[in-house]
């Protein structure tokens, strides 16, 4: 099977989350609020036939007027409603309520990628000319579809497959006719946010899966209800490029319905947000789910800042249309042609007309989670005028030849599209980094996908810019962020469930992550454009998604639902929060020790903590057949040691599984001011099957170390409540991932 008719094999399944910024009016009084609740099934009581019955008499029993948003039967056991906090806090006290959460919002995070991913050429292992491969069913989870688009066109397809239990939804704009064979289902849900905002402007937008907007704002009881209908409807992989911060996973509506569906075989993709620079800023931690930062791909939309002094300045541009003089024209700076305080922004009327007609304008960008550049990373934005984007360094060039120029002029030059650009991949700035804010031990995010300057389909009721004035209409457009790179790697997660459908959702994982390379032809490992330095497994895991050799990966990393369980044992979770992510009842087993430590993750978080010697388990299934393996271990640190118990497991069968034990012993005498990392690399000659290594220094264990021993007792334990103080921080606070 060619890519391409795979490509059209590959039915996708739209879950629409219709919650855009701006659209709303004010909802009932500020008392109210929405929340989830988690119920436990096996106790309703013996008098009512359905659960839904029993939610909406306990509901009423607290509240005349509260009514049932959603109810939940696979993502969670429950309901969603608004209530009070006194009517929520009466829930609470009911027989068989587990817990009350409040409402969380989301944001969604937001060519030439087949030939960058080594697609572009034949490859039996993925492309299987016998048919061999299953059909796969992809479920998106976002802001709608554009049916129209040449992308969903299913021509050449066959029937839908039989497992397929969705619809596509009639409703405003959007009728049944407009699914196909490859668009084969489209849903809407937004009960929970008109409960919250109000009812939906259908002058502004479409009340149905049709996307308006390219990307919007979500809230969790819908989030859960999408994934709860994806569940039910059998998709193999669901793709949510979302996030709302971190919290704990029994608070985390993400984390509890992507543990559902994993649990029913379905692998799920979650980008890791557009907060970077910044460490610890991660979304989608979850071990089960699939987390995925951003890298570059080798093509760049080049323009060039001219000035009048004969200084040419490298920028990137999106514009189609005429070019501007072959002079340089007067230049000026916004905040010098402007009343409003932010007019250096250049915001919509902010510039006075007759200040600013017939010059080159220098607009300042706003800094948010994904500017702050240097010189090598841009991403490309869609203009209306001929303009372009520089990097910081240059801008600050560029304003103070402005302001201080007495008859200041330039110009702006696009360039032709290149490809080729190197080095590339290299990971984005706006690419949320590690380490992992709620669970240390497990590195995140898993590994890095294109994300940066990505061909995408674009809707049909926008220009590229977004902007009301722009009456232009384009079927794809250029856009950045996550929201691009966890669509990849869902889409390769399908491609190898095609070919190997027996996988789990960690064996998926497991192929890809092991197989991803983290230095480029010439050895030379990838970069972060942040500092122009190595970039490490806090930035981009365990390196950037190869699939040609995840199709193969000869050993994987397992996991099943009972592993998880004893994960949240090891998290010290009580009975009501395990129930409350796993939807059962379970108890930890006392008598057994759980610990992080032994999660059969594809990857090595080692935190310091003043111990000395730290174990860890893994075992690894052989999916190449017979083969001996050795190990090879990397470290750019002597201040840990790290031995590997065996050294060579040998595989007389496929699916045979070997067991061994990885030691970290630590000179704490020696305890470094910064990270370290490393890997543990298994071969067969043909098969490498790589593991990142991380660790990490506690500021408990540097009061105790040399470095700090001219420092007084009280410095240290201010040092260790001061980061006691951030972490928590890191932990609560809401990130937007715009």
């Amino acid at each position: 099977m060619s890519y391409s008719s795979f490509l059209s094999s590959a039915a996708f399944f739209t879950i629409l989350l219709l919650l855009h910024h701006g659209f709303y009016h004010v909802s009932d009084g500020a008392q109210h609020a929405t929340y989830i609740v988690h119920m436990a099934q096996s106790q309703m009581p013996l008098g009512f036939d359905l659960h839904s019955l029993w939610y909406d008499s306990s509901l009423r029993s607290v509240s005349q007027s509260a009514q049932l948003l959603y109810t939940y039967a696979n993502a969670i056991h429950g309901f969603s409603t608004r209530l009070t906090p006194e009517e929520a806090d009466s829930l609470m006290t009911l027989p068989g309520v587990i817990l009350v959460l409040p409402e969380h919002r989301y944001e969604l995070h937001t060519t030439r990628t087949p030939l960058f991913l080594g697609l572009d050429v034949h490859n039996a292992d993925l492309f299987p000319e016998t048919g061999s491969s299953s059909d796969v069913v992809v479920g998106v989870l976002d802001t709608g579809v554009w049916p129209e688009s040449k992308s969903f066109s299913d021509v050449g397809l066959g029937p839908v497959t039989s497992t397929w239990r969705g619809g596509c939804e009639a409703v405003t704009n959007f009728t049944a006719s407009l699914c196909n064979r490859k668009l084969i289902g489209a849903r809407f849900f937004a009960r929970g946010y008109e409960a919250t905002m109000g009812p939906v402007d259908e002058s502004k937008e479409s009340r149905s899966p049709r996307d308006d907007d390219g990307h919007g704002t979500h809230t969790s009881f819908d989030i859960l209800a999408a994934i709860d209908k994806a569940v039910d409807d059998i998709v193999d992989v669901l793709s949510m490029s979302l996030g709302g911060g971190t919290s704990d996973y029994y608070r985390d509506s993400v984390a509890i319905g992507a543990f559902a569906a994993m649990e029913r075989g379905i692998l799920v993709s979650c980008s890791a947000g557009n907060s970077g620079p910044s460490s610890s800023t991660l979304s989608n931690v979850a071990p089960w789910i699939t987390t995925v930062g951003v890298g570059t791909i080798d093509r760049d939309f080049p323009a060039v800042a001219v000035l009048g002094k004969g200084k040419n300045y490298s920028g990137i541009s999106l514009f189609k249309g005429d070019a501007l003089p072959d002079k340089t024209l007067p230049f000026v700076y916004a905040g010098n042609a402007t009343n409003a305080a932010n007019g250096n922004l250049c915001g919509p009327g902010t510039l006075i007309p007759e200040k600013v007609k017939a010059k080159i304008v220098m607009c300042d960008r706003r800094v948010n989670a994904r500017v702050q550049k240097g010189e090598v990373e841009l991403v490309a934005d869609a203009h209306l005028l001929p303009a372009t984007t520089v990097g910081e360094k240059a801008g600050d060039i560029i304003r103070h030849y402005v302001l201080t120029d007495p008859n200041p002029t330039a110009s702006v030059l696009i360039r032709r599209t290149v490809v080729n650009v190197q080095p590339c991949p290299v990971v984005a700035a706006f690419s949320s980094r590690g380490p992992n804010s709620i669970t240390p031990d497990i590195i995140k995010p898993d590994l890095i996908a294109p994300g940066v300057n990505i061909l995408a389909g674009w809707t049909g009721s926008k220009g590229p810019t977004g902007l009301a004035s722009d009456a232009r209409r384009v079927e794809f457009n250029i856009i950045s962020g996550t929201s691009m790179s966890c669509p990849h790697v869902s889409g390769l997660a399908a491609l190898l469930n095609s070919v190997h459908p027996e996988w789990s959702p960690a064996a998926i994982r497991s192929a890809l992550m092991t197989t991803a390379y983290k230095t480029y032809n010439d050895g030379k490992p990838i970069l972060d454009v942040t500092t122009g330095k190595p970039s490490t497994p806090f930035e981009h895991g365990v390196g950037h998604v190869l699939p040609t050799t995840a199709i193969n990966p000869g050993l994987i990393f397992d996991l099943t639902t009972v592993d998880y369980l004893g994960f949240l044992c090891a998290l010290n979770y009580t009975p009501s929060q395990i129930t409350s992510v796993s939807r059962r009842n379970y108890t930890c087993d006392p008598s057994k020790s759980y610990s992080v430590a032994h999660l059969n993750y594809p990857s090595f978080a080692v935190n310091v903590d003043g111990s000395s010697v730290f174990k860890y388990t893994r075992t690894v299934t052989s999916v190449g057949g017979a083969g001996s393996y050795s190990v090879k271990v990397i470290l750019e640190t002597t201040d840990v040691k790290i031995s590997v118990e065996p050294a060579v497991l040998n595989f007389k069968e496929i699916n045979e599984k070997k067991s061994h034990s990885v030691t970290f012993t630590v000179n704490s005498s020696k305890a470094s001011r910064s990270n370290s990392f490393g890997s543990i690399e298994w071969s067969d000659g043909k098969h490498v099957v790589a593991s990142p290594v991380a660790i990490s220094w506690t500021y408990a264990l540097l009061c105790n170390s040399s470095l700090f021993q001219s420092k007084n007792g009280m410095q240290c334990v201010l040092g260790l409540y001061l980061f006691s103080l951030c972490y928590l921080k890191k932990v609560n606070i809401l990130r937007p991932q715009g």
